[in-house]
């Protein structure tokens, strides 16, 4: 299988913080526009923005938590959803930068590089 082939369905990426507000939404914003890949993000917290659910765990191809030392994300997903057989990856990305700092930006693609690369800009459009 051509993982990044053209006629192939594109990977779905779950991206997983506490509050759904700085850190999954900056991996969100980063991979966005990236062809290879659809993306979504949620947080553990009852009050995130968008609440981890059953469907965004099933729908994601790949999961990655920001921090299970200091927040417990893949402890808080294998309570909630015993069973789930999904892998689930610690990016170790703590919550100390806002939304879009260059810093936090760095880090996470940093973190995600080993497991689906840097991300690619969408393609240019054709005139």
């Amino acid at each position: 299988m051509d993982f990044f082939g053209a006629n192939e369905h594109r990977q779905h990426i779950l991206f997983v913080c506490t509050a759904n507000v700085d850190r999954s939404k900056t991996a969100e914003d980063l991979y966005a526009n990236d062809p290879r890949f659809e993306v979504k993000s949620c947080g553990v917290a009852p009050f995130a923005q968008v609440v981890i659910t059953r469907e965004l765990l099933d729908w994601a191809d790949y999961v990655f938590v920001m921090n299970e030392t200091e927040d417990h994300h893949v402890t808080a997903i294998r309570r909630r959803f015993p069973g789930l057989s999904k892998e689930v990856i610690n990016l170790d990305v703590e919550d100390r930068w806002k939304r879009g700092h260059p810093e936090l930006a760095r880090l996470i693609i940093s973190r995600l590089e080993p497991h689906i690369g840097k991300p690619q800009p969408a393609p240019a459009a054709r005139s």
